[in-house]
């Protein structure tokens, strides 16, 4: 079945500002492609604009855009009445960022941020907090402290890897348990939906059993990323019901949290850019959801498990197209010879156009309770 994404959670429109990395060559600007396929109009920002990526044996060329560039930017498109078009709703429904290199461009982001949802309230924001993998930053460690103070606060959705969150959090992730806690700890900063895009579990500590196992709860040994959704939805209590409980008239609101876990094969090899496409095709797959209905949280199981199910089909079936493509090529040992390799891992988006469109149904999303286990 084809996503077709609604206006009713980006206030009247389908516009998004996507604030991306940027290469001439290759599929480092992955998000763009994905949303306007899946019916969005899309104004792009280049945080960067390289010639290639940057795991290209002979470098790259290019440079990077600072925050007062951001801001002249924005600035022209608001004098020009592309921020807004009259209309309490706003011109632009959602914000998409991924990679950002400095202190200033990560500050200016959150000007953008503010000013956007200052002329549109219910202009969503996703977020790639992308600060590394592998245990390896990618980025100034100083931007860790700008993202948990101002950032995730002004965020709706964040889609980190496992690296990330523990970065964020503080929390090393080595059970399902530790994912739950952390999450909690992001929904605290002021985040809703809290998308862990990767997570490699010690096998016997997080599942308690060892050996091949048919349940889909449990990954196979050593061959598997875990993938682990979490949403918090707030309900606004009445004045009178606070009353009642004998609490004061500020703390009005309560919630629920409902998290989702699946895993999905591991591929041989590094391909980048699956990070932008996952938090773009989570922003597509979620815009018909509307948080200020009443019925989101009998809709969240079906929001969260579809489409996790839904986005990691997806990209499963890109990466292994990648995969197998570049499983062809031969080893080598010289730069060209290794410039063609790197170059055979580009992500092949643009032959998986049918698996964006109609994702195949491969992977089993499972929730979970708040002690770990899984509900089935």
């Amino acid at each position: 079945m084809t996503t077709d994404a609604s206006d009713d959670n980006c206030g009247g429109n389908k516009r998004v500002l996507s604030i991306q990395s940027h290469v001439v060559s290759g599929c480092n600007k992955a998000a763009c492609f994905p949303l306007q396929l899946l019916g969005f109009d899309v104004d792009v920002i280049n945080s960067v604009q390289f010639s290639n990526h940057t795991g290209y044996p002979c470098g790259w060329e290019g440079e990077v855009l600072d925050g007062s560039m951001l801001g002249k930017l924005v600035d022209g498109m608001e004098r020009n009445g592309l921020l807004s078009d009259g209309s309490d709703s706003g011109r632009i429904g959602h914000i998409l960022t991924g990679y950002i290199g400095s202190e200033s461009f990560l500050r200016a982001v959150a000007d953008v941020v503010q000013k956007l949802k200052s002329l549109n309230p219910r202009c969503r924001y996703i977020c790639d907090p992308v600060l590394g993998d592998m245990g390896r930053y990618y980025v100034p460690e100083e931007l860790v402290d700008i993202y948990k103070s101002t950032v995730l606060p002004l965020a709706d959705v964040i889609t980190p890897n496992q690296f990330e969150v523990e970065q964020l959090t503080g929390i090393p992730i080595q059970t399902i348990q530790d994912a739950q806690r952390s999450c909690c700890m992001l929904h605290d900063m002021g985040v809703s939906l809290v998308l862990i895009t990767s997570i490699v579990f010690p096998y016997a500590r997080s599942f308690g059993t060892a050996g091949a196992t048919t349940d889909p709860f449990t990954p196979p040994l050593n061959d598997s990323i875990s993938m682990f959704a979490s949403r918090r939805q707030y309900r606004a209590k009445s004045v009178q019901q606070s009353q009642i409980m004998g609490q004061s008239l500020e703390d009005k609101t309560e919630y629920t949290e409902e998290q989702y876990f699946l895993h999905t094969p591991k591929f041989p090899g590094q391909f980048t850019g699956t990070g932008d496409i996952t938090a773009s095709l989570l922003l597509a797959h979620t815009a018909h959801s509307d948080d200020t209905q009443a019925n989101l949280a009998c809709s969240l199981e079906k929001l969260a498990g579809l489409h996790c199910k839904t986005y990691s089909g997806t990209m499963h079936a890109i990466v292994q197209r990648t995969a197998n493509a570049a499983a062809k090529k031969k080893p080598c040992s010289s730069s060209p010879e290794m410039a063609k390799k790197v170059a055979s891992r580009e992500l092949q988006l643009i032959q998986s156009r049918d698996d964006i469109l109609d994702p195949p149904r491969i992977f089993i999303a499972r929730r979970v309770q708040h002690n770990g286990d899984k509900i089935s």
